[in-house]
C-alpha cells in the first residue's frame, strides 16, 4: 500500500499521484465511488463491465425471466399490460 500527501485546490480538486494511479491501474475516465467519514475520504475504483460482459449478463437475465414467465403462464403479449397494472398498484 502506498501513502502520499496531496493538497486540495481552491475548487476542491485533488490529483491522484501517478504512482498510485499506476498501482491501481487508473487512467482518464476511471470511475470512483467516494465515501466520507468523520475526517476521512475513501476513493474506491469502480470496475465498469465490458460490452461483452453486459450482453452476457442481460442474456442470462432474459433467459431467467423467460423461464419464470413460462412457469407462471405469462405470454409476451401480456407483459405491457401487467407492467402498467403493477405501476398503478404501487402508486396507491
Amino acid at each position: 500500500m502506498t501513502i502520499e500527501m496531496i493538497k486540495m485546490s481552491s475548487k476542491g480538486q485533488i490529483v491522484i499521484p501517478q504512482g498510485i494511479r499506476l498501482e491501481i491501474d487508473a487512467s482518464e475516465g476511471t470511475i470512483f465511488a467516494v465515501v466520507a467519514g468523520k475526517d476521512s475520504v475513501i476513493l474506491k475504483k469502480i470496475e465498469t463491465p465490458s460490452k461483452e460482459e453486459l450482453i452476457r449478463d442481460l442474456k442470462e437475465i432474459a433467459m431467467k425471466g423467460e423461464i419464470k414467465s413460462n412457469k407462471l403462464g405469462i405470454k409476451e403479449s401480456e407483459v405491457s399490460d401487467l407492467v402498467h397494472k403493477l405501476r398503478k398498484e404501487k402508486r396507491k
